[in-house]
């Protein structure tokens, strides 16, 4: 074993959902999600999570960002830290004395993981590949030798639904929230052998400042590079809103792209929860900030680059267009070319209801009225498809309050949707921030308006689905495997739910989308 091998005190890893570049498809990742449907568990995680390329030590090129940060704050402070790909941890089992885990849905209860979960009745693959992590046999030589086990990440509240799995894996501490300052105090603590906190929570006074939070030192999935974070619109659901706003300086962000780059990483995905509101005056975004984020970011990457922002809200594509024409002005003059034809955006509608949003979301359409939410929601799409923005978009069924009339509202507004290139994500409610003390909404609280708006989410999707492969995804010669297996699960889907409709709505079916 090289000296490089037997380096690492501090291990960072995942399950293979996680330490994956998704063939350079972020969106495929969400496969994963799922339990395998109608093709072989294999091929399922094929499609969802490929094996990624490691270098002579078992580190991958590419990890996950949150990891990437953890990783880079060990550096920074001192110690000999290092991510390793799942299947190259038996290389270090003599010589690891802390594991440290992160997952964006550990065990499944986390949208829409949860969904797939309750309506299949079987566990989906990011939960089963993570129990396979930790009963595997390096995890738990580790465990026997004394190695100490922090898990974080954005699901570390997850344990808390897992205390049996807390404690059959002997992790030491589970740490919730932005980890980069608490971080370096568990890792001396757990070297030393001093005792360690069960769990930590990292609240608004405790996160990092902008010089607290490293730089990343080598290149992250897909190219994602954060430009801020935290979220000022507050919708009681979210965990990010209890996050102080903070936003990314240029150089920083200039500086991940060049480690990125360096990687072979020829793209970039700008993450924050708003990308229209960098830099933005409140909840308003300004066109400054944003154009010489851009300028910098197509100046990097060049004609040929990929590019694609992760999230941004309804009401910001909105005002940014109607007030200052800005989306149309970033895609003509910055992003769309012939390489790149189109990018795509998360983005949430959550619901359709008037009468929900002002409980439960009050700020999500500011600096618009709440009872303009389903009018802001259809311009947004409109804007979008005008200016070849692929939406992936959520709705939350079983919110806290809800009632029958809300739900038929969602139903009216996924009429209003059809005409607008998107994708659209039914999810069950998920008691998360400072909604996390509700209930869960469990598969005996659907009801038949439910079901009406998940199979219009699924007609709607499929066919849109088919238009954005057809003039956009996966177009490249090497993803032809993968093109033809991403159909064959398109057209399995379309006989499940012939087969299935007449049964769930024997009294009302649903209408073919066109």
């Amino acid at each position: 074993m090289s000296a490089a091998v037997a380096g690492p005190e501090i291990i960072l890893t995942s399950d293979r959902t996680m330490i994956s570049d998704h063939h350079g498809k972020e969106f495929l990742g969400f496969v994963a999600t799922g339990p395998p449907i109608g093709l072989p568990e294999k091929l399922w995680l094929w499609i969802a999570a490929p094996k990624v390329r490691v270098d002579e030590d078992g580190r991958p090129i590419v990890a996950p960002y949150g990891m990437r940060k953890i990783e880079a704050a060990l550096i920074d402070a001192g110690f000999r830290a290092a991510i390793i790909d799942p299947d190259h941890l038996h290389r270090y089992v003599e010589t690891a004395r802390v594991l440290m885990l992160g997952h964006h849905d550990y065990f499944a209860y986390g949208p829409p993981s949860s969904e797939w979960w309750m309506l299949t009745g079987k566990e989906p693959l990011n939960r089963v590949m993570f129990k396979r992590l930790m009963e595997s046999p390096a995890v738990r030589e580790m465990k026997r030798r004394g190695v100490r086990i922090i898990a974080g990440g954005p699901a570390a509240w997850q344990w808390l639904w897992e205390p049996g799995l807390w404690e059959r894996y002997g992790v030491d501490t589970v740490v919730e929230g932005e980890a980069e300052k608490v971080v370096v105090e568990l890792a001396e603590k757990a070297l030393s052998g001093e005792p360690l906190p069960s769990y930590v929570y990292v609240g608004p006074g405790d996160t990092p400042s902008i010089e607290e939070i490293p730089v990343i030192k080598a290149a992250s999935v897909n190219g994602l590079v954060e430009i801020m974070r935290g979220c000022p619109r507050g919708c009681r659901f979210c965990s990010v809103t209890l996050r102080p706003l903070r936003f990314i300086p240029l150089d920083k962000i200039r500086e991940e792209i060049m480690v990125n780059m360096r990687a072979g990483i020829k793209g970039v995905i700008l993450h924050s929860e708003d990308v229209l509101l960098y830099g933005a005056d409140g909840v308003r975004p300004r066109p400054g900030p944003l154009i010489r984020l851009h300028e910098m970011v197509t100046g990097l990457i060049g004609e040929k680059g990929d590019l694609a922002w992760s999230h941004a809200s309804l009401a910001a594509i909105k005002y940014a267009e109607e007030k200052h024409r800005l989306v149309s002005r970033l895609m003509n003059e910055y992003i769309l070319g012939d390489h790149r034809r189109f990018i795509g955006v998360e983005v949430g509608i959550e619901t359709g209801s008037v009468r929900l949003a002002k409980i439960i979301m009050p700020a999500k359409s500011a600096p618009y009225p709440p009872e303009k939410w389903p009018d802001i929601v259809e311009d947004a799409f409109r804007i979008m498809h005008e200016n070849h923005i692929v939406p992936a978009a959520t709705l939350i069924l079983g919110l806290p309050e809800e009632k029958p009339e809300d739900v038929i509202a969602t139903a009216e507004l996924l009429d209003r949707l059809r005409p607008y290139r998107s994708i659209i994500v039914p999810m069950f409610f998920v008691p998360m921030g400072a909604l996390r003390n509700r209930d869960w909404f469990r598969k005996n609280m659907v009801r038949d308006e439910h079901i009406e708006v998940m199979l219009k989410t699924l007609h709607h999707t499929l066919y849109w689905a088919e238009d954005i492969m057809n003039k956009y995804y996966l177009k490249e010669k090497h993803h032809a495997p993968l093109r033809l297996a991403l159909k064959l699960f398109m057209k399995y889907v379309k006989w499940k739910i012939r087969k299935v409709r007449k049964q769930l709505l024997p009294a009302a079916p649903i209408t073919a989308y066109r």
